[in-house]
């Protein structure tokens, strides 16, 4: 039996003993001042709980992938893309992510926006739109307001 472990929690969005990364590796996919933790994974589990800190005016990449993912808002405010809907989001909403599903966060201009992300632990590795897939999403105006690329 394994011991428990405690990670009392810092500062908003920091914990012991929990390092902050870099979201992506700068020039592989675009996306601006986001931060990744991984808070919690056992092979027992065979998922992650992660930690995304969006910057103020930040976004995650615009992605799809084969898996499913649940995001939990735990601070701030901002918006997401799921599919062809935009919707603003604040602490406390729920997420749901289909697989193959475009999606994208943004924070207010105001503030971080910070949210827990649940995932299998073995994944695909997401995908970025082509041109002529960006020209599609792009012909609803609500999606073309809202996406950064």
């Amino acid at each position: 039996m394994s011991e428990p472990v405690w990670r009392r929690c810092e500062a908003p969005g920091r914990w012991q003993m929990v390092h902050v990364h870099q979201y992506k590796a700068e020039g592989s996919a675009p996306f601006r001042d986001v931060t990744r933790q991984l808070l919690f994974a056992h092979p027992e589990l065979a998922c992650e709980w992660r930690y995304f800190e969006i910057g103020p005016g930040g976004h995650t990449t615009l992605e799809r992938h084969d898996h499913r993912h649940a995001v939990m808002i735990l601070r701030g405010a901002g918006a997401c893309l799921v599919g062809r809907e935009v919707r603003a989001v604040r602490s406390h909403d729920l997420v749901e992510v289909p697989a193959w599903t475009w999606h994208q966060f943004r924070a207010t201009e105001a503030s971080p926006l910070g949210f827990l992300c649940l995932v299998n632990a073995d994944r695909d590795r997401p995908c970025l739109p082509s041109e002529v897939e960006l020209t599609e999403l792009r012909r609803d105006p609500k999606v073309a307001a809202f996406i950064r690329c």
